[in-house]
């Protein structure tokens, strides 16, 4: 006889000895794989909202808009043996031109260069009518941020490169995307929403300028230095 069946045997015995209250007792049934129940909801909560968070999330935050040209860096650094100062360069006064104005572009385009559609809708919706290309500037800055071109390129001596990525190397303009609430660009808040930097381009955020200038300082600076 097992020891099952001794239990059970023992429990009828005194049900009939003690009365009712034993009768209605029945042993505890091994609850086996129930236990996993609650850590197996814990997972799939705990996916869902990284989902919601890193992949749902930024395509409802960022909006996207395309360049109105589609321009080539490549093409013309290649072509007209360009480099970024030819069309960035600084003013007698020492500040930043930043985006060419169209007078700019008409030193090489007051007549079409090639046959391109790109070449033909930049004679035709600016050139012709010498108005200015409304680009979207990645690196535009918040209004309560100072900075100097020339204080990094002339005197810290710092490559386009070094904070801009390869843009040079590019053969078309990528789309500008904005926060939809704070309507900045995305290359100042930073591509990955987890806060890490894949490359030392990816982004153009605060910590990353103060995390340069303790490197290059030795120490960090103050906030006013930067902001207004």
């Amino acid at each position: 006889m097992s020891t099952t069946e001794e239990k059970e045997q023992t429990v009828e015995e005194q049900a009939e000895e003690h009365g009712p209250v034993y009768a209605a007792y029945k042993p505890a049934k091994s609850r086996g794989w129930r236990f996993l129940i609650p850590i197996a909801a814990f997972g799939v909560g705990f996916v869902s909202h990284l989902f919601l968070g890193w992949v749902i999330f930024p395509h409802l935050l960022y909006g996207k808009k395309q360049q109105p040209i589609d321009f080539s860096h490549q093409l013309h650094q290649e072509a007209a043996d360009e480099s970024c100062e030819s069309c960035h360069f600084f003013r007698e006064d020492g500040s930043f031109s930043g985006v060419p104005k169209l007078e700019n572009c008409l030193q090489c385009h007051e007549e079409p260069m090639g046959e391109s559609p790109e070449e033909a809708k930049f004679i035709t919706e600016y050139v012709e009518p010498g108005k200015e290309i409304p680009w979207h500037v990645y690196a535009r800055q918040p209004q309560c941020a100072f900075f100097s071109h020339a204080a990094h390129v002339k005197v810290a001596e710092l490559e386009c490169v070094t904070c801009h990525g390869p843009v040079g190397d590019s053969d078309h303009t990528r789309p500008y995307q904005y926060n939809r609430l704070t309507r900045y660009s995305r290359d100042i808040w930073g591509w990955n929403i987890a806060g890490l930097k894949k490359k030392t381009s990816d982004r153009m955020k605060m910590d990353d300028c103060a995390e340069c200038h303790e490197e290059r300082k030795g120490h960090k600076d103050a906030c006013f230095v930067c902001h207004k």
